[in-house]
């Protein structure tokens, strides 16, 4: 091996190993996809008819839902949200969607509707606290009162 072959290899070593580092450190921060809810598929959804599938059809196809409505029809939702999270980023929301089944008093489907993020609304929480009773203690107080709380008598 001569001396341009020798300072060539020197050389070119700790940029290999550097670029290798690169690419590696590049497929540590790859995207995580994560499914929740019971995500329906358009050729399952596709196949309820409203007039003519039942509970039980819709039971086999779907799997239970997600949630159910309390009031009024008997209504089923199927709700399901694809999110992706990078590296140590907050998850960003790809998919959101919710199919909603609505059932008559013999159990035959009426309705069927997917609604997806462009349905949704954004809701403000309302400001402030809700009181509860009791005291308000500060971090002294707190620990103040438990000196002799606990000695055996």
């Amino acid at each position: 091996m001569n001396k341009s072959n020798k300072a060539f290899s020197i050389m070119t070593r700790p940029a290999f190993v550097g670029a290798l580092m690169g690419i590696i450190a590049l497929g540590a921060c790859a995207p995580r996809v994560d499914t929740r809810g019971n995500q329906v598929h358009a050729e399952d959804v596709a196949a309820i008819q409203p007039g003519e599938s039942t509970r039980s059809q819709v039971l086999d196809r779907l799997g239970s839902p997600s949630s159910q409505g309390k009031f009024g029809a008997e209504t089923w939702y199927y709700i399901s949200e694809l999110t992706e999270t990078t590296a140590f980023l907050a998850p960003e929301v790809k998919d959101r969607q919710v199919l909603v089944i609505q059932f008559d008093e013999a159990g035959v489907v009426t309705t069927v509707n997917t609604l997806d993020e462009s349905n949704g609304e954004i809701v403000d929480p309302a400001p402030g606290e809700t009181p509860t009773a009791g005291n308000s203690l500060n971090f002294f107080e707190q620990v103040l009162s438990n000196l002799g709380r606990f000695n055996k008598k």
